[in-house]
């Protein structure tokens, strides 16, 4: 990772957390696109 040892510098331990936060958006993206999709009413037989 860093050249002084184990501990990330900080622009690592950024763009860590900048990836994490890139993937857990875009899951949430597409969870609510699946729950948005429009679906058609169904037509009332009686009326």
């Amino acid at each position: 990772m860093s050249r002084t040892g184990d501990k990330p510098t900080r622009e690592e331990r950024l763009a860590a957390k900048l990836r994490e936060n890139l993937r857990r958006r875009k899951a949430q993206a597409r969870a609510l696109e699946t729950n948005e999709r429009p679906t058609l009413p169904k037509k009332d037989p009686t009326g």
